[in-house]
């Protein structure tokens, strides 16, 4: 079944970057002191806009891995649309992962692939728990392919996107540990208490509104988050104080 609902998915500062950080998706509302659901495969499509203006599209998978006992996340972004269209820039991004526990997302591997007219990089990164490390390898700069110490609830940033969907509550104040591509920063992100009306495709829900406000600039990555839906509504990053780029959900298809 295909739901056509409002959304916005990741963080768009980064997207000359791959979106590495970034948090997406909002739907319909109903009781918020639910437990979180069980991890289930869905596929997601999105728009991306910057500054309003249409730029391309994107989807956003979690499906089984080859292995039955690990989940994989994907992220695929496409430029159709301006300068990134004309310049046939494409960006993929993946991460393996298991469940500990009933809900502790643990990154195993990630891949992270660049493509434009004449370029490509590509970039990948290995999470060893019986080491306690992470390693990138590839076109990474030499700094960051130092190992990176893990520590336990550790995620990639895709990870932490499906993260903010299971632990958003209203007034909550979430925090989290991002590793990825031979960094390690403390992501926190504060919940409002009041829901907010989203609008999609002429069709209105009821949001929680997830931010972090990060740098000198007060660079902002907004989320918003539906119950019920497995991923971000929309996400939305701000950069002194203007709308730059945002991911929008335009449908759907959960488990079958």
């Amino acid at each position: 079944m295909t739901r056509h609902l409002p959304s916005y998915w990741l963080s768009m500062k980064h997207l000359s970057r791959v979106l590495t950080t970034a948090p997406l998706l909002c739907l319909v509302l109903a009781s918020f002191s639910a437990p979180a659901s069980a991890l289930e495969p869905f596929v997601a499509n999105y728009q991306i806009f910057n500054e309003g203006k249409p730029l391309g599209e994107a989807t956003m998978q979690v499906v089984p891995d080859e292995n039955p006992a690990h989940w994989r996340i994907d992220l695929d972004m496409r430029g159709t649309k301006g300068l990134m269209g004309l310049a046939n820039v494409n960006a993929q991004q993946s991460t393996v992962f298991d469940v500990v526990g009933n809900d502790v997302y643990r990154p195993l591997s990630q891949s992270t692939v660049r493509k434009a007219i004449f370029v490509g990089r590509k970039m990948t990164g290995t999470y060893d728990w019986n080491a306690r490390t992470a390693r990138w390898t590839g076109d990474v700069k030499k700094k960051r392919q130092v190992p990176v110490p893990l520590k336990d609830g550790d995620m990639s940033g895709l990870l932490i996107n499906l993260a903010i969907v299971r632990d958003a509550q209203p007034g909550k104040a979430l925090q989290y540990r991002f590793v990825d591509n031979g960094r390690a920063r403390d992501h926190n992100f504060t919940v409002a208490q009041d829901l907010e009306p989203v609008t999609v495709d002429g069709m209105g829900f009821n949001a929680m509104r997830v931010s972090r406000v990060q740098g000198s600039n007060n660079d902002e990555t907004v989320v918003w988050v539906v119950e019920g839906v497995p991923t971000p509504v929309r996400i939305l990053q701000r950069e002194n104080g203007t709308d730059t780029y945002d991911l929008r959900l335009v449908d759907y298809k959960g488990a079958p």
